[in-house]
């Protein structure tokens, strides 16, 4: 055999190897693509699911409620000890109570696993954060804790959806406020929260708004930094785990970031950033 023909039929044999070789790497591609097709398909069905499930509670969940609040107002007409009428009316306020929880963890949920639609409009940040802090003032007070603002004095524009942004600061207020709430009150130490606006420029020169909310209260670990954006997780009793998470998926989908510093004893900064209606031009 000539050696022309020998190198013709290896060269033939190392082809058709190659060939089946990218034949199985393309089959594999195909099969892992519609693995990740099922599985973001079967996602989608359960989130529909849940989503439908978590209204279709809330409906009764409501009509539970109402008949305990009947109920607690019947109770004060029956002719009874007051010792029996008050242990009846503990019972129904404590039934109460867990209905309202019930309540706010379907809200929580249905808020972090529905659609996220925004309606994006250009508004003035500082507008925004001042009518929330008005809106969160009397709340504040009612738990022992001092409320301030810090706004730049200039205007910062933004295209955003002011209520989901409204939504995102709220949680980070609700937060702060339960923290400083549970934690000991030292004179040394008052509550305090200020929320504050800056102008800033990113890595890339680009002009961003920060809104601050500051507390004084425990601070946190670096281990609990780590957990608090994971769904569920937290550290406050009776508390649902999806505010935070919540409020990081609101600015992320209007292409800004929201940032934690924080230590132990020493309190807690939430930072968030949103790019400006003039963050293409760059900043002086």
């Amino acid at each position: 055999m000539s050696y022309l023909l020998l190198g013709l039929i290896i060269g033939a044999m190392c082809a058709g190897a190659i060939a089946f070789l990218v034949f199985k790497i393309q089959s594999a591609r195909i099969r892992s693509a519609e693995r990740r097709a099922r599985s973001a398909e079967r996602l989608a069905e359960l989130g529909a699911m849940t989503g439908g499930l978590a209204h279709e509670i809330k409906n009764p969940l409501s009509t539970v409620g109402l008949n305990a609040q009947l109920l607690s107002e019947g109770i004060e007409e029956l002719a009874i000890s007051e010792e029996e009428k008050g242990r009846l009316v503990r019972r129904v306020h404590s039934l109460r109570r867990e209905v309202e929880r019930l309540r706010g963890i379907l809200t929580d949920f249905l808020q972090f696993a529905g659609e996220l639609r925004l309606d994006r409009k250009p508004a003035d940040l500082n507008t925004a954060v001042e009518e929330l802090v008005d809106f969160f003032l009397p709340q504040a007070e009612k738990s022992g804790v001092r409320l301030r603002s810090d706004l730049v004095p200039e205007a910062l524009k933004a295209e955003v959806d002011v209520a989901h942004v409204k939504q995102a600061v709220l949680n980070l207020l609700l937060n702060a406020t339960q923290a400083m709430a549970s934690s000991p009150v030292e004179a040394a130490r008052p509550r305090e929260l200020i929320v504050r606006t800056n102008r800033a420029t990113d890595a890339e020169k680009r002009s961003v708004a920060q809104i601050h909310v500051i507390d004084t209260g425990p601070g946190m670990s670096s281990e609990t930094i780590a957990k608090i954006f994971q769904p569920y997780f937290t550290t406050k009793s009776g508390g649902t785990g999806l505010g935070l998470p919540t409020a990081r998926r609101i600015i992320e989908a209007h292409d800004g970031r929201l940032e934690v510093h924080s230590e132990t004893g020493r309190g807690t900064d939430f930072c968030l950033t949103l790019p400006m209606t003039d963050s293409t031009a760059r900043a002086k």
